[in-house]
C-alpha cells in the first residue's frame, strides 16, 4: 500500500536535513555583479537599441531568452515547490528542513535571472523592450505542476534541474562569448547541486515506497516538458535550439534521462508490486522510443546540413 504524502515527507525529513546541510557545505557564494561587463553599458535614452548591436547569433539570442524567461518564473516555481514540500512537511511550530530547503533553493535561483538579464541588457545582446514584453507574457501564464503527486514532483524537478543545467551550459558554449560562457557555467554549477538534492531525496524515497517512486519516474519520463513550455512562441524557439544542437532529443536522452536512470539503478529496483513492474516495462519502451527519435532527428539534421553546406 502506498504511503500517504505527509507520512512520506516525515519519514524523509532526516534525509532532507542531511542533504540540505551537505548542499550548504558545497554551495559557493557568488555575486551577479562580478560577472557583468558594465563598462560596455550605454544609456538607452541616448542610444536606443537597434538590431545591429547584438554580437550573439540568432539562435544564441533565442537560447538566452528562453533560459532567462524560464528563470523569471521563479515566483511560480517557489509556490509549487513550497506546496509540494512545505504544506505537508511543516511541523506544528512552523519549522522544517523542507521549508529551509525551499527558501534556500529559491534564494539561489533568484540570482540566475538577475545575472542573465543584466548581461543581455548591458551588452545589448537582445532587444530589451521585446524581452520585457515576453517576460510579462510568460509570468502572466506562470507555471503549474498540473496535479503531480509528491513523488512525481520530486522526479520532475530532478529531471528538470539536470535539463536546465545542460541547456544553460550548452548555451554558454554555443554563444562563443567568454563572458556568457562564464555566466552559464556559474549558473549550471548551481543547477547541478539543486539536481543532486532532488535526485538523492527521490533515491531515499525509493527505499521507502519503491513501486510508487518507480511509477512516478516513469510518468515524468513519458510526460516531461521544460517549465518554460507555455512562454510565447516556445515551440518555435525550442525547434531552433534543437536544430543548433544546444538541447535536442539526443541531449535529453544521453545527458539527462540516461544518467539519472543509471544513478537510480532503475532496472534493478527490488520490492516492486505489479504496477511497479509494469512501470519498468513502460519505461523500457519509452527510453527506446526516445533513443530512436533522437537518432532520427540527428540524421535528419545531418541530411539538411549536407544539402545546405
Amino acid at each position: 500500500m502506498a504511503i500517504d504524502e505527509r507520512t512520506l515527507l516525515k519519514e524523509l525529513e532526516p534525509k532532507a536535513e542531511d542533504f540540505l546541510n551537505r548542499h550548504t557545505g558545497m554551495a559557493k557564494e557568488w555575486f551577479p555583479h562580478l560577472y557583468i561587463p558594465y563598462s560596455q553599458g550605454k544609456d538607452f535614452d541616448l542610444e536606443p537599441w537597434t538590431p545591429d548591436q547584438p554580437r550573439l547569433t540568432g539562435v544564441a539570442q533565442t537560447a538566452f531568452e528562453v533560459n532567462l524567461l524560464t528563470e523569471d518564473n521563479l515566483p511560480s516555481y517557489h509556490r509549487e515547490v513550497y506546496d509540494m514540500f512545505g504544506q505537508n512537511g511543516r511541523d506544528p511550530d512552523g519549522e522544517s528542513p523542507w521549508l529551509d530547503w525551499v527558501h534556500r533553493w529559491t534564494a539561489e535561483e533568484g540570482r540566475h535571472a538577475i545575472v542573465l538579464r543584466d548581461y543581455l541588457v548591458v551588452t545589448r545582446n537582445i532587444d530589451p523592450e521585446s524581452l520585457e514584453r515576453n517576460r510579462m507574457a510568460a509570468m502572466e501564464v506562470g507555471y503549474d505542476r498540473d496535479g503531480k503527486s509528491l513523488l512525481e514532483g520530486m522526479a520532475y524537478v530532478a529531471f528538470q534541474e539536470l535539463a536546465t543545467r545542460v541547456s544553460h551550459r550548452n548555451t554558454g558554449r554555443y554563444s562563443e562569448d567568454p563572458v556568457a560562457d562564464r555566466i552559464m557555467a556559474r549558473i549550471s554549477a548551481d543547477e547541478n547541486l539543486h539536481m543532486v538534492f532532488y535526485r538523492d531525496i527521490l533515491t531515499a524515497a525509493m527505499h521507502i515506497d519503491p513501486s510508487a517512486a518507480v511509477r512516478a519516474i516513469v510518468n515524468e519520463v513519458k510526460g516531461f516538458e521544460m517549465p518554460g513550455a507555455d512562454m510565447p512562441a516556445f515551440r518555435r524557439k525550442a525547434v531552433e535550439i534543437a536544430k543548433a544542437g544546444i538541447y535536442d532529443l539526443r541531449v535529453h536522452h544521453d545527458d539527462v534521462v540516461k544518467p539519472l536512470l543509471k544513478h537510480w539503478d532503475i532496472w534493478n529496483v527490488g520490492g516492486l508490486d505489479e504496477d511497479g513492474q509494469r512501470a519498468l516495462e513502460e519505461l523500457r519502451a519509452e527510453v527506446d522510443m526516445l533513443d530512436a527519435k533522437a537518432t532520427k532527428f540527428r540524421e535528419k539534421m545531418a541530411r539538411i546540413d549536407a544539402r545546405t553546406g
